[in-house]
C-alpha cells in the first residue's frame, strides 16, 4: 500500500481537496493529534462513493469526520483516511415546519435557522458544538432531550450499495449513540419541528445557552463529556466527590467548572488525556466501586 499513490487516485478524481500528513490537532476541539494519512474533502455523493470505491481497492481504513467534537486524537495519528462532508452536505432548506439539512451543517447554524423561522424543537441544542451528522451519529442532546425525537429519516451512502434511506424509528438510538456510523456515510436529515412564538423560542435558548455557559468549560478545549453517566447517577458527581476537580496530567486537567469534562490547558497530547482518564477511572472505582466508560472517540495508535 503507498499512501502517495493513493493520495493522487483520490486527487484525480475528487472535486474537493486531499492532503497528506494533515495535522488533526487543526480538526478536533481538543486541539489534539497527530497526522492522519489522508485528508479528503468529499464535495458531493459522486465524491464519496469515488473515495470509497479507491480506499477499499488499496485496503485504507476510513472514517468520517465532522467537527471533532468528541474525538481525541492519538499522538502518532492515524494510518487511514480522514474523510470531510463539504459544499454540498453544508446545505439545508425548509419545507413547511421541516427541516432537510445535510450533514456537514453546523448544529449551531441549523439551530438559528429554526429560531429565524419560527420553528421550535431544537432549543436544547443550544451551545451543543459539531456538525449535523455528528448530532445524528452520537444522538446528541441534553438531560431531557435528544435529536433522535426530532428525525424523520435519516440518508446514508452504503458502500457498494448507494444511497438508503432509514425511517426515524428503523434507527437504534440509545444513550449517546445510534448505530448509524457502522451503516454507512451519514448524508442528509429530515427533522419535525413545529411553529413557535420567536420570542418564547428565544427565551428558551437563552436559558439554555447561560446553563450551558456556566455549568460547563465553555472556551477551553474539550470534547464534551468525557464518561458515560452510570445508571441513576452521574459521572461528574462521582468524579467531583473523589475530590478530582482540578487534577492535572501534563496540559490535561479536570475541569474545575465539571468535573466529567477533561480541557487541554494549553500543550495537552493525547497521551495526558488518556493517563488522566485511567486515573480518574482507578479513583472512582477504588471509592465507590463503578468502573466509568468513555464517551470518547479514539483515533490512531496509542502512544
Amino acid at each position: 500500500m503507498s499512501v502517495a499513490r493513493i493520495h493522487q487516485r483520490l486527487s484525480d478524481r475528487l472535486s474537493g481537496p486531499v492532503r497528506r500528513d494533515e495535522p488533526m490537532g487543526r480538526h478536533t476541539t481538543y486541539r489534539i493529534g497527530g497526522p492522519a494519512a489522508i485528508f479528503a474533502v468529499c464535495d458531493t455523493v459522486t465524491d464519496i462513493a469515488r473515495c470509497l470505491e479507491i480506499l477499499a481497492e488499496e485496503g485504507l481504513p476510513w472514517t468520517v469526520l465532522g467537527k471533532g467534537s468528541n474525538m481525541l486524537v492519538s499522538d502518532l495519528g492515524y494510518d487511514g483516511a480522514v474523510i470531510v462532508l463539504g459544499k454540498e452536505f453544508k446545505r439545508h432548506r425548509t419545507e413547511e415546519a421541516r427541516l432537510r439539512s445535510g450533514a456537514g451543517v453546523t448544529l449551531a447554524g441549523l439551530v438559528q435557522d429554526a429560531y429565524s423561522r419560527g420553528l421550535s424543537g431544537l432549543e436544547f441544542a443550544v451551545g451543543i458544538p459539531g456538525t449535523v451528522g455528528g448530532a445524528l451519529a452520537m444522538n446528541a442532546g441534553s438531560r431531557d432531550e435528544w435529536i433522535d425525537g426530532l428525525v424523520e429519516s435519516v440518508t446514508l451512502y452504503v458502500p457498494g450499495e448507494g444511497l438508503t434511506v432509514l425511517r426515524g424509528p428503523e434507527i437504534a438510538w440509545g444513550y449517546r449513540t445510534s448505530g448509524l456510523p457502522d451503516r454507512g456515510v451519514i448524508i442528509e436529515c429530515s427533522l419535525a419541528l413545529e411553529e413557535g412564538e420567536r420570542n418564547r423560542i428565544r427565551r428558551t435558548m437563552d436559558a439554555r445557552f447561560l446553563s450551558r455557559k456556566s455549568s460547563q468549560p465553555i472556551g477551553m478545549p474539550n470534547a464534551g463529556s468525557v464518561f458515560v453517566n452510570p445508571e441513576g447517577d452521574s459521572a461528574g458527581r462521582l468524579i467531583q466527590a473523589c475530590g478530582l476537580k482540578g487534577m492535572r496530567v501534563g496540559g490535561a486537567q479536570v475541569s474545575e467548572v465539571h468535573a466529567n469534562f477533561i480541557v487541554n490547558t494549553g500543550g495537552a497530547t493525547a497521551r495526558d488525556v488518556l493517563d488522566l482518564i485511567e486515573r480518574v477511572r482507578e479513583a472512582v472505582k477504588q471509592r465507590n466501586g463503578i468502573w466509568l466508560e468513555t464517551e470518547l472517540r479514539f483515533l490512531g495508535k496509542q502512544a
